[in-house]
């Protein structure tokens, strides 16, 4: 007489890649507001580092950075790397681990800062003058 039941044969259900990616992720991890820790150049690049912070069981999150909108690219343009408050310091530790140091909270490069700087004193003198054409025009009128 046997000890086990002998019903049907185990029965493996495949596993999906979600269940798969959750179980790689650390419960510790999991904790708190989403915090920047990188940015990639673009979707591949940031989906490889994403899969260098899920292998350490960090959970990470990919946007794309502010201003950059490419509809034609979808996958060209900047990419920010969230992960949870308190995985911040090991993915930091981690991708400077990994020689990405300058991918870690990257500064705008000058010739940015100069678009930027010659965009908002076009503005500003757009509104300037605008809102003299209007006051000479309240002043011709009234």
């Amino acid at each position: 007489m046997p000890l086990v039941h002998a019903g049907p044969e185990h029965v493996h259900t495949p596993v999906s890649e979600a269940q798969e990616r959750a179980r790689k992720i650390r419960p510790e991890y999991t904790r708190g507001e989403p915090v920047r820790v990188a940015t990639a150049q673009q979707q591949a690049e940031a989906e490889w580092i994403q899969s260098l912070l899920l292998e350490e069981g960090i959970p990470s999150y990919i946007r794309r950075s502010a201003g950059f909108d490419v509809p034609d690219f979808l996958a060209a343009g900047p990419r920010d790397l969230l992960v949870p408050e308190s995985a911040a310091e090991a993915a930091r530790e981690l991708l400077g681990e990994a020689d990405l140091e300058q991918t870690i909270a990257r500064q705008p490069r000058p010739a940015q800062q100069r678009q930027a700087v010659i965009v908002a004193a076009a503005l500003i003198g757009g509104a300037a003058l605008t809102s003299f054409v209007a006051w000479e025009l309240v002043r011709l009128v009234g």
